[in-house]
């Protein structure tokens, strides 16, 4: 079988595939993947067996991250929390494999990681070699009941009680994504990875993603008297909307200003049209955000990583001595400094 490549951000072919696949999520569209480009200087690249000249009817996205630091590897998709293979079946990625092999070898990339929501490469050959890298849970939420019926299938303590307190405490939401509700996000942000141990993603990241997304993009900020307390970053592709990003101030968190932003953007999405709102990806070993999570969506849906070879590991491995030694430096950064070290080391971590 024959294999081409092709860049999707140039080729008007993988837009028109994007608007007909129904496994095309915002990971695979064009802004997501400027924005990618423009930041982290990732190339991104499609397989696909449709030749140049035919229309194309199927493609496999990724970006190659190339880092002196970490290694060269091909990633579907660095920063993404999903990325499905785009074919007519499952099944249809069986071809793909020996392929995806034949190239980590003669490129010399330590890695090929894919990151697909339903396809299982550890069933796609018996000989794949394809490993299981990590696993997540993802929350998918269905927008088609109404509102009324959404908000009584919540948990009644964590989420319907919270959301009546922060009513109460008369919280104001201002929603946008101008230079103004940016910066007070990326405040809120730099704390919260602070909480967390991790730096800040750079603030281009963001710069470039209310760029390339335009009104799709939205950043809902939860203000009470002059303090910002909370905010939430989503994104809009066709009819599901997705939370990407979420950040708060610990010392608010008695107001429930999270929870009360989460039905704000449910409750806008659902009257836009949208039929599903996207929870994102979570860390089987965050018990906290998979609690949280589970109170909106409570059967998520299991998330399997899959990298070849199998035995090649990453900087980000949860098990890597290297990330616990720099989650030890970056606890006592000062914050500017913080910030810094995402600049530097984010590019290399895809």
């Amino acid at each position: 079988m024959q294999f081409y490549q092709l860049d999707p951000t140039q080729d008007p072919r993988w837009v028109e595939l994007l608007l007909h696949h129904s496994s095309a999520s915002v990971f695979h569209s064009v802004p997501w993947l400027n924005a990618l480009q423009r930041t982290y200087d990732y190339r991104p690249v499609v397989f696909t067996t449709s030749p140049p000249d035919s229309q194309l009817k199927n493609g496999m996205l990724f970006c190659h991250v190339k880092s002196m630091l970490t290694g060269h590897r091909l990633v579907s998709l660095p920063f993404s929390d999903h990325c499905e293979p785009l074919f007519e079946s499952p099944r249809n990625v069986d071809s793909f494999v020996p392929y995806l092999q034949t190239e980590q070898r003669q490129n010399h990339w330590k890695y090929v990681e894919v990151r697909p929501v339903n396809v299982n490469f550890a069933q796609t050959d018996a000989h794949s070699g394809f490993g299981d890298e990590s696993n997540y849970f993802l929350h998918t939420l269905d927008l088609r009941p109404d509102l009324d019926t959404l908000f009584l299938g919540f948990d009644k303590s964590s989420v319907q009680r919270r959301v009546r307190r922060a009513q109460q405490a008369s919280l104001v939401e201002r929603c946008g994504h101008s230079e103004d509700l940016l910066h007070e996000f990326y405040r809120l942000l730099v704390m919260t990875r602070r909480r967390h141990r991790v730096p800040p993603q750079p603030l281009s990241w963001f710069r470039n993603l209310i760029q390339s997304q335009g009104d799709a993009l939205e950043i809902r900020l939860a203000c009470r008297d002059e303090n910002s307390i909370a905010a939430i970053l989503t994104l809009r592709f066709k009819d599901i909307v997705y939370y990407k990003y979420g950040c708060s101030d610990a010392r608010f968190n008695r107001f429930g200003g999270t929870p009360w932003l989460f039905w704000n953007a449910i409750a806008a999405a659902k009257s836009s049209g949208a039929i599903k709102f996207d929870f994102g990806r979570t860390e089987e070993d965050n018990p906290g955000l998979l609690a949280f999570k589970n109170h909106w969506v409570p059967s998520p849906h299991r998330l399997v990583y899959w990298r070849f070879p199998a035995n090649a590991r990453s900087f980000g491995s949860a098990e890597c001595w290297k990330l616990k030694a720099a989650k030890h430096v970056f606890s006592r950064m000062p914050d500017p400094l913080l910030t810094v070290a995402g600049r530097l080391f984010y590019r290399h971590l895809g």
